[in-house]
């Protein structure tokens, strides 16, 4: 093979690597948005929350049997239940406080579910297999594309669009932004706005839940999976706009992008490209490319 071609090889293996890594920053940010957006809590737990939805996965297989399939359905179900519980025993008290009270709320919580999984479980990985229909892949001629990598792309893309179309286009959607700005009026045409924002915690929290059942077959189960990964997931958010929904989606997948293609032309750049393109966005434009000002 020529140096072209093992230059083309990598360059398009990172394209891979980044779009990989895009679809979990997307999936994250629009859970953090939809969280952000509609109830104003900075919700740090989102990290443990993504671990848990990957432990949920092993969980799953090692006690009931069930596989990935099922594990898609249940952890993130699971995963938005207990986040609901944490909505209206704690996070209910501090709508109208300050930011600074809810994030630092959750940012103990994230300390405590961390620190309680890695007692249990320690720090290395635990395996978690692939589901044998999606082994193997396509070789594309410049590229080796796996199955299972292109799956989570696909889907992970599906589910941010179908959010963000249920979020912006729908009466639903409607109804959870008025409930935000004026949930008195709301309440008076028959609609329990409690209920609704504990729903939309659970649905953005479940958000995460299914981002970590993505990531365990790829990244293995362990309980710091979401620890250094949540930081970049808040410079998404900020970057793209807090609450701005398709801003989490586009400025996901494609920091997710420029974060590999600096690995193959510049790569002692990739682990601070995001927070220097975040600093720069936030000199140009402070509410974000996708964010509109209060």
């Amino acid at each position: 093979m020529t140096i072209f071609g093992v230059a083309t090889q990598a360059l398009f293996g990172q394209l891979l690597i980044g779009l990989i890594n895009g679809a979990f920053y997307a999936m994250l940010s629009l859970g953090l948005s939809v969280i952000f957006g509609l109830l104003n809590i900075i919700n740090f737990t989102h990290g443990a929350q993504y671990m848990m939805g990957a432990f949920a996965a092993y969980f799953v297989l090692q006690w009931a049997g069930l596989g990935y399939w099922w594990a898609l359905l249940i952890a993130p179900v699971a995963v938005g239940l207990t986040g609901m519980v944490l909505e209206r025993t704690t996070l209910k008290r501090l709508y109208q406080l300050d930011h600074l009270y809810g994030l630092l709320l959750t940012f103990g919580f994230a300390l405590v579910i961390q620190g309680l999984f890695r007692h249990q479980y320690g720090s290395s990985g635990l395996p978690y297999p692939m589901p044998r229909e999606l082994a193997g892949g396509q070789n594309l001629g410049f590229m080796f594309l796996p199955n299972y990598r292109a799956w989570v792309i696909v889907f992970s893309l599906a589910v941010c669009l179908t959010t963000w179309y249920v979020i912006e286009r729908t009466r639903l959607g409607a109804y959870l932004r008025a409930a935000t700005e004026n949930p008195s009026l709301v309440q008076a045409f028959g609609i329990n706005v409690p209920r609704m924002i504990t729903l939309t915690y659970g649905f953005g929290v479940g958000l995460a839940g299914l981002a970590g059942v993505l990531a365990a077959p790829i990244y293995q189960v362990n309980p710091l999976m979401g620890a250094d990964l949540i930081i970049v997931v808040f410079a998404v958010v900020v970057i793209g706009g807090l609450g701005s929904i398709m801003g989490s989606i586009v400025t996901g997948f494609g920091l997710g992008v420029v974060e590999g293609f600096t690995k193959v032309f510049y790569p002692e750049a990739s682990n601070t490209v995001i927070f220097v393109i975040m600093a720069l966005v936030l000199l140009v434009k402070p509410t974000g490319l996708f964010g509109r000002a209060s």
